[in-house]
């Protein structure tokens, strides 16, 4: 009677186990998708502020290609930031986080007299733009997540 009984632990707990790794699985584009969102309205925020800084070079990256980077795996590596003196403190990215993201160097159509290549307007749009998406991700995310409730605790 208990070897019975412990079987169906260890089966209940496996099951469990499968259960949660294909929520896991799941979930795992969206988180992605919202970590970088993030990550990115970051980026952008840091333009904006920037936008009066003489020979700012505006930044960001190919959303959809790190994306695609992170969950195909490849973003295992982490990101490091690069230094431009030998007194600056090397750091990394949790490998965890987003991934590699490879930051670009945005190509104006207005170059300014100062160098820097921050368009107000271009920002405003890029972060407007990516809170939209931030916003309609989280939306969806809890949504799936409802769903998933209401299906485990009809059972």
């Amino acid at each position: 009677m208990a070897r019975l009984l412990l079987d169906r632990v260890v089966i209940t707990l496996r099951e469990e186990v499968i259960v949660v790794s294909k929520l896991d699985n799941t979930l795992q584009m969206q988180q992605q998708a919202l970590t970088l969102r993030a990550n990115r309205q970051q980026v952008l925020a840091g333009n904006v502020a920037n936008a009066d800084t003489p020979g700012y070079q505006a930044r960001d990256f190919d959303f959809t290609a790190v994306l695609q980077s992170a969950l195909n795996g490849r973003g295992q590596g982490g990101l490091v930031l690069a230094t431009t003196s030998l007194r600056h403190i090397p750091g990394s990215m949790n490998p965890g986080d987003s991934g590699p993201m490879r930051l670009l160097y945005r190509q104006t159509t207005q170059p300014s007299a100062d160098g820097n290549t921050v368009e107000m307007d271009v920002e405003r749009a890029q972060f407007a733009e990516n809170a939209f998406y931030y916003e309609a991700g989280l939306t969806f995310l809890t949504g799936r997540i409802r769903t998933m409730m209401t299906a485990l605790q009809g059972q």
